[in-house]
């Protein structure tokens, strides 16, 4: 524990260095709004990070500091076989901004084998952090999971739709993030989610309609619809 301190003192040292406190109005401008962080860019901390890889109680001990950058870190370096559901759960419930919440989606909970279990579970979840990264998920085991048949991600198709009228920005910009990627992996997932996205655009909801608006721009555009057929 001594070893993993010291590390982090160091850590924590060079973050200080590489942070740039003049761009943290910046970055509350785009939704990153966290108690703590020292402005340091995200490929700063992968060069960090690939020093620590695998190191799963370093990842622990990280998180629990609760600053931009130890978090994004322990998101980067903990191993997955070592993520535990109670951890997964944990973590979720205190993904208060977009960033923490994707960057943890996409570095580490899309390699686990749990993730299409919470890509569902967490769909309907009051906490806007954690519905968000149900969202997320699904956006991502798009790009990350290249074996995976059309039918696995059909039955996203239900909760993006019951979804959609979640009015809350996080919540929202997720749920057409996963519609997206969804009708861009081929061209019948795409004829799946078009008529989806169609049905949203009839709710009497401003969220919904963004989403469907948005989505149908993108699903059947020339250059996706080309990207497919070819």
């Amino acid at each position: 524990m001594e070893s993993i301190q010291s590390t982090i003192k160091f850590i924590e040292k060079r973050l200080k260095e590489l942070g740039d406190p003049s761009k943290i109005p910046a970055m509350a401008q785009y939704g990153i709004t966290p108690e703590q962080t020292y402005g340091v860019k995200v490929p700063h901390l992968r060069e960090i990070a690939h020093d620590y890889r695998k190191n799963h109680e370093m990842a622990l001990a990280l998180w629990q500091i609760n600053n931009r950058e130890t978090r994004i870190l322990a998101s980067m370096i903990d191993d997955p076989k070592q993520l535990t559901e109670d951890q997964m759960e944990a973590w979720a419930m205190e993904f208060s901004y977009w960033e923490i919440c994707d960057q943890a989606c996409m570095n580490l909970f899309e390699k686990h084998p749990l993730a299409w279990q919470k890509a569902i579970e967490w769909s309907n979840h009051e906490n806007e952090g954690k519905k968000r990264a149900a969202f997320v998920l699904m956006a991502r085991l798009v790009v990350s999971d290249k074996k995976a048949a059309d039918e696995k991600f059909t039955p996203f198709f239900p909760l993006i739709i019951h979804e959609s009228t979640d009015e809350r920005n996080l919540v929202k910009k997720a749920v057409n993030w996963a519609l997206r990627q969804i009708g861009k992996r081929n061209k019948n997932l795409n004829q799946k989610a078009i008529p989806v996205a169609e049905k949203i655009a009839t709710f009497n909801s401003k969220s919904a309609r963004w989403i469907a608006a948005d989505a149908l721009r993108e699903l059947k555009s020339e250059a996706v619809q080309e990207r497919l057929e070819g």
